[in-house]
């Protein structure tokens, strides 16, 4: 073959220097692409805090590179015919996720927020093989999805403010929740004092009402058996009421965890509380009372029934969540 004229041979040399070749044209369709993606997303986001993709739109957006963001993904099933009642709840605090993510002032491109709906992208549930919604899932801006990257719902609740300490263990992307204005709560309290207020005005004569032992006993109990059964934990944590199993269909009222717990757990273990408590009245009633000896025996007999019984069925909760706790007192 012949060789090239030195003026040809630099023209060649000139355009490779200045075009970088093909490898070069490459990389540059590849920014080309990525920044159509990314602009998309922003546009996307500027209008919706998070945005709703069909089967098309998350195989372009998320699994298809290039990408250098990463985007939280809730599968969901939010259509009334599917009655799922854990999907609203939990749409609900993802939505105050995101909206606190779009309106912060360190909001960038770096992370998206989306959502999958099953009537609008079941060849993506498909896809990933998923038969259970609610699912949260971050796609990382390289690479695939790891295990830590599926959010433990069971194991922490759909509260924004855990769906936030998530996100900033997998992204390092740290976001502020900002919850909406309730007014709820001073409604209830504005409430309470207006009728303590009518109550002490129309017996104004006579509070004795107010130094009633028995009364006073009564709430102060109930709100310590509130206390203790966990409630405050779950008003932090907002975990499920129960869990049913997407393949044996079986519900779970009692978590396998010691780290956590259901909502129906604590009405149980409420019950039982109450159940022990109940039991402990009657027998300091008996001990104490005027009444004839007969009744105070039925009273002792069944307050120690109660007792018995209540406290062994905790002791069975207290077993099933710590594994291995080699005490029982009735029941297996």
């Amino acid at each position: 073959m012949a060789a090239l004229p030195v003026p040809l041979l630099a023209l060649v040399l000139l355009l490779l220097a200045g075009y970088g070749g093909p490898g070069a044209a490459g990389q540059r369709r590849k920014e080309m692409v990525l920044s159509e993606k990314v602009n998309q997303l922003m546009e996307w986001a500027s209008k919706r805090s998070v945005i709703r993709m069909n089967g098309d739109k998350f195989r372009r957006l998320v699994k298809a590179p290039p990408r250098n963001y990463s985007v939280i993904v809730m599968f969901t099933a939010l259509q009334p015919h599917r009655q799922c009642v854990v999907c609203k709840q939990a749409d609900e605090e993802y939505q105050i996720l995101a909206n606190s993510w779009r309106y912060s002032s360190a909001f960038t491109n770096k992370i998206f927020f989306a959502m999958v709906d099953f009537d609008e992208g079941s060849d993506v549930f498909q896809m990933l093989n998923m038969n259970s919604a609610p699912t949260f899932i971050n796609f990382p801006a390289k690479g695939k999805p790891k295990r830590g990257d599926t959010y433990e719902l069971q194991v922490r609740g759909f509260a924004a403010e855990q769906l936030a300490r998530w996100v900033a263990d997998r992204t390092d992307v740290h976001i502020r929740v900002i919850r909406p204005p309730n007014y709820a709560g001073p409604l209830m309290l504005g409430l309470l004092l207006a009728v303590i207020g009518g109550l002490v005005y129309l017996r104004g004569s006579n509070l004795d009402f107010l130094y009633n032992k028995t009364g006073w006993a009564f709430a102060a109990l109930c709100f310590v058996l509130a206390m203790t059964s966990g409630q405050m934990w779950n008003h932090i944590r907002g975990p499920p009421y129960a869990h049913k199993n997407p393949h044996t269909g079986q519900v779970s009222y009692i978590h396998g965890s010691s780290q956590a717990q259901f909502v129906a757990e604590t009405h149980i273990v409420l019950l039982f509380n109450g159940g022990v408590t109940l039991g402990m009245v009657l027998l300091h009633e008996a001990a104490t009372s005027d009444m004839d000896v007969g009744k105070r025996k039925i009273m002792c007999i069944a307050g120690i029934g109660l007792v018995v019984l209540f406290f062994s069925w905790l002791l069975s909760v207290f077993r099933s969540k710590y594994h291995g706790y080699p005490y029982r007192y009735v029941s297996p």
